[in-house]
């Protein structure tokens, strides 16, 4: 290794730990207000609207998530996590004082988590862009492995802070990650020099995708068609504005490029049923074992580490064994899981959790080689445009996959039969476990076929 190479790995990795312990405050305090939004909004005399509060600002992390990432390509990356450690702390310290010194207004919390979403994502960004361009190869699916640890540990740890904060004053929540403000100074030092091509930054187009990506997330969350229908009229105003534009930040070419098209659609399959584990699991304490949700997350929350763990040694794994490897045993992992689920949903609640801990062993051990193989497909110079659609890709098909199975769940149409022998509602859960397992066997087969081609030119030919 050279000199050069190393102090770039030396002061790349001092980065990433900053940005990752920013990162994982951040989505503690998002998946907190998720476990508590509606006693936050009855305190704040709201509580119709209160699904406001997690639904809105995720409507903002599926915009900033893609720009953030691309805009890694165009800006110095010491700008934007300026920006964002900024934002997060002025989001941080008006949500306490606002709903605290006054009384809690919904808006006021709807004001603030904006703030807070829109600044804590620069720092996840920032680390997938500084490990893509930053680090060596076998350094790089170690912190892609660390990064998915860090979220699956944050989600275990927001759902006991929300649990302990909701008993106490749930304002604390907001200043949780107001602390990372003291990381900006180290931070400046040690991010990369590099960063950022100098080229004008192409506002319009940004601005013409993100309204596109809001207007589809809004869709899915409250179905309605027309929203649909403006998502499509503004993709198809941005196909032909980067056509024409003079510098777009994204060309026609990016989406020409046969072997991203293939990893990105891994992505797509791999990541449809993300987010549908965990509230089928809850569904299922509710309805057939009759137990309450506090009781169900000391279930989960087992699954969450075993994610956090084979995230942390994902690294480790890759590198002994290669990525194809790695990939077919996730999927295996998570086809099991699902299956297994379904298999044994009368079984008693440690049954389901330990097959819920197949299912989120996979899924820790898939981030870190399923996301370098795609990010290998494209040139250096595109990366950070890559991490943004990697993120974008994942939010979205997650929150379709929920929309999804989140309305067959309330509905007995899958109750009236049962291949593993369940009836009622544990026959609705078991099928919809089921169409899981068949979703992550799709994308296993999909990749068995196109791995030859994705891997055609890159250096991994393990």
């Amino acid at each position: 290794m050279s000199e050069k190479q190393s102090t770039e790995d030396s002061t790349a990795v001092r980065s990433l730990i900053l940005l990752l312990i920013t990162f994982v405050l951040g989505t503690l305090c998002l998946q907190g207000f998720n476990l508590v939004f509606q006693q936050v909004g009855k305190d704040a005399g709201a509580p119709d609207q209160a699904s406001l509060i997690t639904a809105l600002p995720s409507i903002v992390l599926g915009i900033v998530c893609f720009i953030y990432g691309s805009l890694g390509d165009f800006v110095s990356l010491r700008k934007l996590v300026t920006f964002g450690l900024c934002i997060l702390f002025i989001g941080s310290v008006y949500g306490y004082v606002a709903n605290t010194i006054m009384a809690p207004n919904i808006w006021n919390v709807i004001a603030a988590r904006l703030l807070q979403t829109a600044g804590e994502q620069v720092a996840g960004s920032a680390y997938l862009v500084v490990a893509t361009k930053y680090l060596k190869p076998s350094l790089k699916v170690i912190f892609f492995g660390i990064f998915t640890a860090g979220y699956q540990v944050s989600a275990a740890i927001g759902i006991f802070a929300a649990g302990l904060l909701s008993s106490i004053a749930w304002q604390y929540l907001f200043l949780i990650p107001a602390v990372t403000i003291i990381f900006l100074p180290i931070l400046l030092k040690s991010l990369p020099t590099g960063g950022g091509n100098g080229e004008k930054v192409d506002w319009l187009g940004f601005v013409i995708f993100g309204l596109a990506t809001a207007l589809l997330t809004l869709f899915f969350s409250y179905t309605a068609w027309w929203l649909l229908a403006a998502s499509a009229v503004c993709y198809l105003i941005f196909a032909v504005y980067i056509s024409r534009a003079r510098s777009p930040f994204i060309t026609p070419d990016f989406f020409r490029n046969k072997r991203w098209l293939m990893g990105i659609g891994l992505i797509l399959i791999f990541y449809f049923m993300n987010y549908c584990m965990s509230p089928i699991f809850n569904a299922i304490g509710r309805d057939v074992y009759k137990v309450s949700t506090t009781t169900v997350s000391l279930h989960v929350v087992w699954a969450f580490l075993v994610a956090a763990v084979l995230g942390t040694t994902s690294g480790a794994i890759v590198d002994r064994i290669g990525r194809k490897p790695a990939i077919i045993i996730a999927a295996c992992l998570m086809i099991l899981g699902f299956a297994g689920t379904a298999l044994v949903v009368n079984s008693g609640l440690l049954a389901l959790t330990l097959t819920a801990c197949v299912y989120y062993a996979g899924v820790g051990l898939m981030y870190s080689p399923i996301v370098s193989t795609v990010l290998d497909t494209l040139p250096q110079d595109q990366s950070g445009r890559g991490v943004g659609m990697n993120d974008l890709v994942m939010n979205v098909t997650g929150s379709i996959g929920i929309a999804i199975i989140g309305g067959l769940m309330g509905k007995p149409s899958l109750e009236g039969f049962s291949i593993m022998g369940a009836t009622g509602p544990a026959a609705n859960y078991s099928n919809l476990l089921l169409i899981g397992a068949a979703v992550s066997l799709l994308g296993l087969v999909v990749y068995l076929v196109c791995k030859k081609t994705i891997y055609a030119t890159t250096a991994d030919q393990q």
